[in-house]
């Protein structure tokens, strides 16, 4: 009998082969390794390129989100006329390289944009982003107004409204917000980020915006999220301007799933995810996991 047939006949009759017990404790490890489920990863370290790098690794890596000839867009926040030594806007070196990973894992074309709060010219030009996001490879372009379209939603408070084209048509949707403080939402993170592809008098859902912001997500899916806190706004957000305002710490969070990101993302400011009535409203909705206690997060060094 062939060593094959030998092996098939073996399995099918339950028959157990002899491994030593130390093989058989490594290889029960790496299955282990490789069948555990994680749902957040967070990654630490002096450099934005590689903790971005390790946390997606940590998820199963690029390939796991984006496939070959996939259209991504990569959603920044552009907000503000700000450095990114400010922290208002998402940090352009996280930014670059999902850029660069998406192509790695065989996309076809990687665009960036956000609808500026500011001057979305001197948005652009302060925040850094499309100079790293262009050395990618990326398709860096501003809002063009007549690229919105109606959109139903159906949600608690918003029932339709004019949303970019250009997320709606992408294959795959990669959020990256930047972690701070906001005034009226207490914090930006991952649901807030989508004001940033919405047409019209967005400042409209500011009365109810815990729900609305809930609203936006069940018709705006993102493959993955990873939330830059290399720099956090602390206070007086979500403008900043101020570096006494900007706490320095080398993380990113990245998942799937955008209410247990932003419930661990409160943690990074004192708080907890059932601080934030937008993270309690989605959790309430179904949109995702607020107890970070039912979560399997992994911590990384890079």
């Amino acid at each position: 009998m062939e060593r094959r047939d030998f092996l098939k006949a073996a399995a099918a009759a339950g028959v157990g082969l002899a491994i030593p017990d130390k093989l058989n404790t490594l290889l029960h490890a790496a299955t282990t390794a490789v069948t555990q489920r994680i749902d957040l990863a967070i990654c630490h370290g002096a450099s934005p390129a590689a903790i971005t790098r390790a946390a997606v690794d940590a998820l199963g890596g690029m390939r796991h989100f984006i496939s070959k000839g996939d259209v991504v867009v990569v959603k920044p926040n552009i907000g503000w006329d700000r450095t990114p030594e400010q922290a208002a806007n998402t940090n352009p070196l996280v930014v670059a390289t999902l850029v660069l990973m998406c192509y790695e894992a065989g996309a076809k074309k990687v665009k960036v944009f956000d609808r500026s709060c500011d001057d979305a010219r001197r948005c652009y030009v302060q925040s850094g982003i499309p100079l790293a996001a262009e050395a990618a490879g990326a398709e860096v372009s501003f809002i063009n107004d007549r690229k919105f379209k109606e959109v139903a939603i159906g949600g608690e408070r918003i029932k339709s409204w004019l949303l970019y084209t250009e997320l709606l048509e992408a294959d795959k949707i990669i959020n990256v917000p930047i972690a701070k403080t906001h005034s009226l939402a207490k914090l930006t993170m991952s649901l807030k980020n989508w004001m940033g592809v919405m047409g019209g008098p967005r400042g409209r859902i500011h009365q109810g915006i815990d729900e609305a912001l809930v609203d936006l997500a069940l018709v705006i899916k993102p493959a993955l999220t990873v939330l830059d806190a290399v720099r956090i706004l602390t206070a007086n957000g979500p403008t900043g301007g101020s570096l006494n305002d900007v706490k320095k710490l080398d993380t990113v969070i990245a998942g799937v799933d955008q209410i247990a990101i932003d419930s661990y993302g409160a943690t990074l400011f004192g708080m907890t995810g059932n601080d934030l009535g937008f993270v309690r409203a989605g959790a309430r909705r179904g949109i995702g996991t607020m107890d970070l206690s039912k979560l399997s997060i992994k911590k990384i060094e890079a």
